[in-house]
């Protein structure tokens, strides 16, 4: 019988908090750096207050893992500025650095399966359609309440929340950051939902040996 996972998730914590540490250090704009590295400031604490009560599986672990690099990188350049999404724009000569657009992409791709986790294990529905549906549908309305608080920190802050919001001139930015979080969910669904599946029966297995083991 697998043991259950100790090592590895610390390894993520270490390494997340090693980044955001280092993300932190001159970044482009501090104002900007919070903001964008907010979720991994809350989220961070919230899954070691949860890791015995409610621990996730190891791939929504190292979902969430890269989506917090994601975030720390455009927390430190801004996310127009990122040397990555300049690198991919002279590649594809393309008219604005695109790795906003990997974020809200991550955005969807990643909360689908925490969500999925999440509701396969505190609610009655199974593996279907409804739960499909209902993932996608968190996923987006997420996104679009994240596109209100970039709203409320332009209000407040003005010029100064420029680089948070990254429109870099588009004005449809927030209906592409919003078209994205969909693609991205509806793409982890369709890649991800069996392996999460298996990870989840993995986990029930270890979490049934362990209560027995007691």
């Amino acid at each position: 019988m697998p043991t259950p996972p100790r090592t590895e998730p610390l390894v993520l914590l270490a390494v997340a908090l090693a980044a955001t540490a280092i993300s932190g250090i001159a970044p482009y704009e501090r104002g900007t750096w919070w903001l964008e590295v907010a979720p991994v400031l809350i989220g961070a604490p919230i899954l070691v207050l949860t890791w015995r009560r409610f621990p996730l599986t190891m791939l929504v672990y190292r979902l969430l893992f890269l989506h917090a690099l994601v975030l720390v990188v455009g927390g430190h350049y801004t996310y127009a500025r990122v040397p990555l999404g300049f690198w991919v724009q002279d590649l594809f000569d393309l008219a604005r650095n695109h790795y906003d657009r990997l974020g809200h992409v991550a955005q969807g791709f990643v909360p689908a399966m925490l969500v999925r986790e999440i509701l396969l294990r505190t609610s009655p529905l199974r593996p279907g359609r409804w739960l499909a549906v209902l993932v996608v549908s968190v996923c987006l309305a997420f996104s679009a309440f994240y596109e209100l608080i970039e709203w409320w920190a332009a209000l407040l802050g003005g010029d100064s929340a420029a680089s948070f919001l990254g429109t870099q001139g588009d004005e449809w930015d927030s209906q592409w950051d919003m078209f994205l979080a969909l693609v991205g969910a509806v793409l982890s669904l369709a890649v991800l939902s069996r392996v999460h599946d298996r990870a989840l029966a993995r986990a029930e297995r270890i979490r049934s040996w362990v209560y027995r083991s007691a």
